[in-house]
């Protein structure tokens, strides 16, 4: 017999996270390593099991991650934000605390593209009278 999949995918700066819920122990994979092995600072394991935190799903569902682009932080928000949508999936009940602690929204923050005649996104170059 098949067994039952969520589906999720989640974003956050350059990251894209591909997140599959499976009924189990609440084990945490993310590219083929263990969660605890691939964030190399708790913080970032917080941020990530936040939607089954509110939830209160810890321990039900396995987490399968397949991550790419961006850093550790990006990484983890998209990991939180595929969590957050597959969990919607598996339950449309929890849409409401899912939405209060904002979990299904995107954040739309990216970096700034750079701009022609200046030094950065903003930094013009430095001004001389002479």
């Amino acid at each position: 017999m098949a067994q039952v999949q969520y589906y999720g995918t989640g974003r956050r700066k350059k990251s894209t996270a591909r997140v599959r819920l499976v009924p189990g122990t609440g084990k945490v994979t993310i590219n083929g390593r263990d969660s605890r092995d691939y964030f190399p600072y708790e913080t970032q394991s917080l941020i990530m099991n936040q939607p089954l935190a509110a939830t209160e799903t810890e321990g039900t569902y396995d987490v399968l991650v397949n991550v790419h682009g961006g850093g550790f932080t990006g990484q983890a928000g998209a990991i939180r934000h595929g969590i957050a949508r597959a969990l919607l999936e598996a339950d449309p009940e929890y849409r409401t605390t899912l939405k209060r602690e904002g979990l299904l929204t995107r954040d739309a923050r990216m970096k700034e593209r750079y701009k022609y005649g200046l030094k950065s996104a903003r930094r013009a170059p430095q001004f001389s009278k002479r």
